[in-house]
């Protein structure tokens, strides 16, 4: 079977490299994003799927869009049987969606009709969801609408955070992609359509968003700091130092002292009033500096977590 591969960041390049182990197929070329400045020096730097691709020897193409003639005949002219399509981040016009022989296929990391967009992963860790996995469905013109080929399972845990989601349906999509493939190369696929009314909508993050909220619930708030790690972080300013956080505990006891109000410090970290409830903080990160347990920030920068003092 001729493939096509398009996806950009580590999450599309493990499912790559998955399906490069299996010798069922052949790549036809590979669709990723354009290079993006990153880093202190702002270098044009390749994504994780262009790395592997030319590590592989297979072609790459990286348009700005498919909103003209060009980018359609690059799709056109590699005669594919399908197109795997993981986290792209490009919209494909349904002129390229039917180009492919068994059309377009994307593993999308919820569990469909379930968070439909961009940040299903740390959406789905915000609102409180008890599991996730993985969808491979069959593309169309809508947000993730379209047929479902295949899922995949898994439990969130109260310690799990948007990397070990992460890690954890990588481990799921890759088996779950192949047997799709296998299955639609035999004519053995099957479609069901997604109940509309059951679906949310995974809005992408925006970096104000990672500000906490210290009226909140603890819980609520604990469940953020696992959604935004380890990216944008959640983060607070404390005497007009941004903190973020990465790892915390949600206590359920009250506190009569303000909303952001530090109440304890101890080795297991810095405790914190919230709208109902307290959060202790585990890991953080000043700025400049790498993160670490609070224990070790708290040695040099005990002045910084004063009793009393309150985080806006």
């Amino acid at each position: 079977m001729r493939i096509i591969f398009a996806g950009t960041p580590d999450f599309a390049a493990s499912h790559l490299e998955f399906l490069l182990q299996q010798n069922d197929f052949y790549f036809v070329g590979v669709f990723t994003q354009p290079d993006r400045p990153s880093g202190r020096g702002r270098k044009s730097n390749p994504s994780p799927v262009k790395r592997i691709a030319e590590t592989n020897q297979i072609r790459v193409f990286q348009p700005k869009s498919f909103g003209d003639v060009t980018s359609f005949k690059m799709v056109q002219e590699l005669q594919a049987d399908l197109m795997v399509v993981v986290a792209y981040g490009l919209i494909l016009p349904n002129s390229v969606l039917t180009m492919p022989r068994f059309g377009c296929i994307n593993v999308h990391a919820s569990l469909l009709p379930r968070w439909r967009g961009a940040a299903p992963i740390q959406r789905c860790i915000e609102a409180g969801d008890s599991e996730t996995g993985i969808s491979i469905m069959q593309m169309n013109e809508g947000l993730d609408t379209g047929d479902i080929l295949a899922t995949s399972r898994c439990k969130i845990g109260l310690d799990d955070d948007t990397e070990s989601i992460s890690k954890m349906l990588i481990e799921l999509g890759g088996p779950a992609l192949l047997n799709t493939i296998r299955l639609i190369a035999q004519g053995r696929s099957i479609q069901i359509p997604q109940n509309n009314s059951l679906s949310c909508y995974a809005a992408k993050i925006q970096k104000y968003e990672a500000r906490i909220n210290w009226s909140s619930h603890s819980a609520i708030i604990q469940r953020k700091i696992r959604a935004f790690s380890p990216k944008p972080g959640a983060y607070s300013m404390l005497d007009g130092k941004r903190i973020k956080i990465y790892t915390s505990d949600a206590l359920e006891k009250r506190s009569t002292r303000p909303p952001g109000t530090i109440i304890n410090h101890s080795q297991i970290g810095l405790e914190v009033s919230c709208g109902f409830g307290t959060i202790v903080l585990k890991q953080i990160q000043l700025e400049g500096k790498s993160s670490m347990q609070f224990d070790e920030v708290f040695k040099s920068n005990a002045d910084l977590f004063r009793l009393g003092q309150r985080f806006e």
